[in-house]
């Protein structure tokens, strides 16, 4: 201490976002955990009824819901099903970009937890099906919904991710236009 004063450096403090972001925002990790846990449980569906079914077999359930093990080389509806083959090239490329730019905004909004939610569900439904494609050259469907005779397409629990992911993102956008966030 030269002349009796001591020297202070002033301490540096972080940004109250980067405060509020580190104590509110739940990881990254947590969001990707989410999504691993889609794919994973998809999988498992996957797997267990391409062992107990041959294609195109199904097995009532309830008066309105069959499981079936049905095959979609196309989108949604069977959107291209029938276009040759390169769709399922198509689909894996944009499976795999849309991945990459939700986990870009995974990190962008980490404040944004219905936003996150969301994302992250149509992320683990995505690759859900890109892995499908990839194994298969196809995606398999099993969740068989009807009434008076007239089928829903079918589907599986990714498309269901996906589904709730882009309800969850309808929600998420009107809470913010009505500035409830």
């Amino acid at each position: 201490m030269a002349g009796g004063k001591a020297s202070v450096k002033p301490v540096k403090r972080a940004p109250a976002a980067a405060l509020a972001s580190s104590s509110e925002a739940p990881s990254l990790w947590l969001w990707l955990g989410l999504a691993l846990l889609v794919i994973v449980l998809d999988q498992f569906s996957k797997t267990l009824i391409l062992g107990w079914f041959q294609y195109g077999e199904g097995r009532e359930i309830t008066g309105f819901f069959n499981l079936v093990r049905a095959h979609n080389t196309g989108a949604a509806f069977s959107f291209l099903a029938n276009a040759g083959g390169w769709q399922r090239w198509l689909f894996t490329l944009l499976g795999v970009v849309a991945s990459g730019f939700i986990v870009w905004m995974l990190k962008k909004h980490p404040l944004q937890k219905l936003f996150c939610f969301a994302i992250s569900m149509i992320l683990g439904g995505a690759l859900g099906n890109v892995i499908d494609r990839l194994l298969h050259g196809y995606v398999v469907d099993m969740l068989d919904f009807h009434l008076g005779g007239r089928h829903f397409p079918a589907f599986n629990l990714a498309d269901s991710a996906i589904t709730l992911g882009a309800i969850c993102l309808i929600v998420d956008e009107l809470r913010r236009v009505r500035g409830g966030k």
